[in-house]
């Protein structure tokens, strides 16, 4: 009989694998801001009251996901009021609209539903009303961007566009007395905070509102970002290209040293960002819907699971546009004179609109 020689056991070695994170840890708040709650719910009740097409001026916000969900439900975008056919139902985004856009779209439309958010609103007043006292106004945010486009326009002759990444030098030899500062309001902190410091030193008497025009989300969401900068060896911010307020979160990630990346969802996370990763941030943009943000995290597939890290709670809450208002209590009290029911008897739908969240309104929508 053969005899059997035998050899040392060498077990099998695997493949150098990167290691991957143990922990997420979430932002709290993240995601829809009330503006775009009121806007995301606002648009998805056009689309379930009128026959497509529903016309919608400029993107609703400045999502790809939530903006290809409305296009499916029969909602065209327009960047030209002249692009909506007449008779046609009109909305026009939560960025805000130039007065001639607005004049455009009563014109031209049947039914036409502004779904500006109100802390948008509240800079057109001013710029107005600085306007109206003489004012030389510098409006603080980034060339392009509708918000900025429309707040622009109320003022035109008035009004200068500051860049805060160039900050005051362009206007530090122009001589003013009555000059006024304002700021689109997704802008990073420290971007308004930058500019406001310069133009004080230029302008002693500057005027400025009385509560700093940043939106509380966007100041919440970048001190959220600053909290997980502690903790986190790199962080992720879910939200479109074009929204203004995801970006100023990944740069305020990256002033406080953290490696930091935008994505749009799952497929745009790279997994070299995560090697040697043990805890990820994650957070989202105002406009970013919290599916993705889900989606994104099973991706990440952390080991430990998911801590949320707590900074304040919001509870913001804006109604629906008065036009939209108006035209659903019309229509409950159509359809109850048809059936003989008294109105009052029950509560509409817009009675209800608070316990109703933008998630579930794009559930509808199958996003």
């Amino acid at each position: 009989m053969e005899a059997y020689r035998w050899l040392p056991f060498t077990p099998k070695t695997e493949p150098n694998l990167p290691a991957m994170p143990s922990k997420v840890l979430l932002a709290e708040p993240r995601g829809f801001c009330a503006g775009v709650e009121m806007a995301i719910k606002a648009l998805t009740w056009m689309v379930k009251v009128f026959d497509p097409p529903v016309y919608c001026y400029h993107e609703i916000v400045h999502n790809a996901a939530v903006v290809q969900a409305f296009e499916a439900a029969g909602v065209v975008f327009v960047d030209d009021i002249s692009e909506v056919p007449e008779g046609a139902p009109i909305m026009l985004s939560a960025h805000g609209s130039s007065p001639d856009v607005v004049a455009g779209a009563n014109e031209r439309a049947a039914v036409m539903v502004d779904a500006v958010c109100p802390l948008v609103t509240k800079v057109h007043h001013e710029v107005r009303r600085m306007a109206s006292k003489g004012y030389d106004i510098l409006y603080v945010g980034h060339e392009g961007h509708d918000e900025a486009i429309g707040a622009l326009a109320e003022a035109p002759q008035a009004t200068e566009l500051v860049d805060p990444r160039i900050g005051m030098e362009a206007f530090a030899s122009k001589d003013r007395t009555n000059v006024a500062l304002l700021a689109q309001t997704t802008l990073g902190l420290y971007e308004w905070e930058g500019v406001l410091d310069e133009a004080r030193s230029l302008y002693p008497d500057l005027w400025t509102a009385r509560k700093s025009d940043l939106c509380y989300a966007t100041t919440n969401r970048q001190s959220a970002v600053q909290a997980l900068a502690d903790r986190a060896d790199v962080l992720l911010v879910v939200g479109s290209e074009n929204s203004s307020n995801t970006q100023a979160l990944v740069r305020v990630g990256r002033k406080a040293g953290v490696p930091s990346y935008r994505v749009d969802g799952p497929g745009d996370v790279d997994d070299a960002w995560l090697e040697g990763a043990d805890v990820v941030g994650v957070t989202a943009g105002a406009s970013a819907p919290d599916k993705r943000v889900q989606d994104v995290i099973a991706a990440i597939d952390p080991s430990e699971g998911v801590e949320r890290l707590f900074l304040t709670e919001e509870d913001e809450y804006f109604p629906l546009p008065p036009q939209l208002r108006s035209l659903m209590e019309t229509l409950q009290l159509l359809v109850e004179g048809g059936y003989g029911a008294p109105h009052g008897t029950d509560q509409g739908p817009i009675d209800l609109d608070r316990e109703f969240s933008a998630t579930e309104a794009l559930d509808l929508l199958g996003l």
